[in-house]
């Protein structure tokens, strides 16, 4: 049967219940493709590229098995123009087809480059649904259609009546309907952890592709053994073992921070589900990722607390959904914003984790090792010191997107120019998230095996967040001092002698000044 229409299915659209696929039509050619255009423009981390490239080929052979026709074009195809509109051309010249059906790509990116390219040569698009998130693209204007000022914890309430979750009667299950209070605990020490989930997908092939096609990549990968879900089954089996293992205690230790010493090798999962990057991709549903959570804490009430569920909830139906909204009601600009003025470039420790500052070496060579670190490291560790040292957020932007596993733009950017760096003026966050060495001592065990000492300001080991803290509440003055929520620490800072306040200065000056050797 001759092929009339095509349709394209990109890396991060492996959503197997989506509506397309319910009927078999020999008609329709699927599409997808491997591209430098993808892997290039930032660099990725190694395990990242691995694993979007094996969980791509999956759902392909899954597809051609269910009986769908299914057109591959691997990264080395002699047919590859290694771009993605490039190859549409081609594949609607090749099969005489008029007809082109895609999903609404999720990065504003590969929305322009269609759209561009559609209208530039008079290509109609039909257009679909990813049939994946709870809310859409403008979610925010239909929410807040009044107002600009967009507030998380009233949208996820709003999310969770449209979706009945944790609701009775119209009210939230418990009489709350926010737990974060109660889920801020440090871990203890010596504290028994279940081992992570982890697989063992041998993706060698993928690695020599990368190789010979010289695709430059960061971090470390054992391509023998990638321990990330690379398909629907192996992201179910992820979040059975998270249900029973990991929601008892997620919320209560989410925002802690451990070291192998600490609490042995499970101390860079934690509680955490990593369903991220399946759910990123599509292979898992938000809904089909809650209710199993819910289910699990209903027939289990004894050891898992309404506030572990609830702050589970919130980050999937809440922040989630929430920080897309604001990618699509700001983008393009939002990409450009730089409220701060923040120009430094990126210190270069964050490739190489070669620093003497203990929380930033383990942050950051966990995410080496790993392609992965939880939402405290990356918003209070490498975010927060970004932030205290004025990094630029293009670089830092860049380096988040690339280093990874789960990021993909219309949820790193948000988190990374909004919430982490307050590049944004303040449309995510009511205030900068800045912290010294006394919130790393409170909720976690970094400074412990710290070259630096955490509770010295000035002078010789004096740890560089401290200074660098209060060098941010003095170049920042005239924007902050009429913030409600910073006014106590410009109260602290105004009460210093000028003497103290000199020497701070000049601390963090000369750390500043020599960044790199930290």
């Amino acid at each position: 049967m001759k092929i009339h229409t095509l349709r394209l299915i990109l890396g991060d659209q492996l959503n197997a219940r989506h509506s397309w696929f319910r009927e078999k039509n020999a008609g329709v050619l699927y599409v997808m493709m491997e591209l430098k255009q993808e892997t290039g423009y930032v660099v990725h981390h190694r395990q990242k590229v691995l694993a979007f490239f094996a969980a791509m080929r999956a759902f392909g052979n899954a597809l051609s098995t269910a009986g769908h026709q299914v057109n591959y074009i691997k990264l080395d195809n002699d047919t590859n123009n290694q771009s993605l509109t490039q190859n549409l051309q081609q594949l609607m010249q090749d099969h005489e087809v008029t007809t082109l059906e895609c999903q609404q790509p999720d990065e504003y990116r590969l929305d322009h480059q269609l759209k561009s390219w559609a209208g530039a040569n008079k290509i109609n698009i039909n257009w679909f649904d990813t049939e994946h998130f709870l809310t859409g693209r403008n979610s925010l204007k239909e929410y807040f259609p009044n107002s600009e000022n967009y507030l998380m914890e009233t949208f996820y309430r709003k999310v969770r009546k449209q979706y009945d979750i944790l609701m009775e009667d119209g009210r939230p299950t418990g009489g709350r309907w926010n737990y974060d209070k109660e889920n801020q605990k440090k871990i203890p020490a010596n504290h028994d952890l279940e081992p992570p989930l982890i697989f063992s997908n041998d993706v060698s092939d993928i690695d020599e592709l990368l190789h010979n096609s010289e695709v430059k990549t960061m971090g470390q990968a054992n391509a023998a053994q990638l321990i990330w879900p690379v398909n629907r089954r192996q992201s179910k089996q992820l979040l059975e073992h998270f249900c029973q293992f990991g929601l008892p205690d997620f919320g209560r230790y989410q925002d802690t921070m451990a070291t192998e010493n600490n609490v042995g090798e499970s101390h860079w999962s934690l509680y955490h589900s990593r369903l991220s990057f399946s759910l990123n991709t599509k292979m898992l549903h938000p809904l089909e990722v809650v209710n199993a959570a819910i289910d699990a804490w209903s027939k289990n009430k004894d050891s898992i607390s309404l506030a572990q569920i609830e702050g589970f909830c919130r980050q999937i139906i809440g922040w989630r959904e929430f920080v897309r909204g604001i990618y699509w009601a700001h983008m393009p600009d939002y990409k450009n914003l730089n409220d701060l003025n923040h120009t430094r470039a990126l210190p270069e420790f964050y490739w190489n984790a070669d620093t003497k500052m203990n929380c930033l070496h383990y942050s950051i060579k966990q995410s080496l090792d790993y392609a992965y670190a939880h939402h405290i490291q990356r918003l209070m560790v490498t975010g927060n010191f970004a932030l205290l040292a004025g990094v630029s957020p293009d670089a830092l932007d860049d380096w988040y997107l690339g280093i990874y596993i789960d990021a993909i733009e219309w949820v790193e950017l948000p988190n990374t120019r909004g919430m982490s760096q307050y590049a944004d003026g303040g449309l995510i966050a009511t205030k900068p998230y800045i912290a010294s060495a006394n919130y790393m001592q409170k909720m976690g065990h970094y400074c412990k095996e710290c070259y630096y000492n955490p509770k010295k300001k000035t002078g010789e080991k004096a740890c560089p967040f401290n200074s660098l803290y209060w060098h941010f509440i003095e170049r920042h003055k005239e924007r902050f001092k009429d913030n409600h929520r910073m006014s106590m620490m410009y109260q602290v800072w105004n009460k210093k002698p000028e003497e103290e306040q000199l020497a701070l200065i000049k601390q963090a000056e000369t750390y500043l000044d020599n960044i790199n050797d930290l």
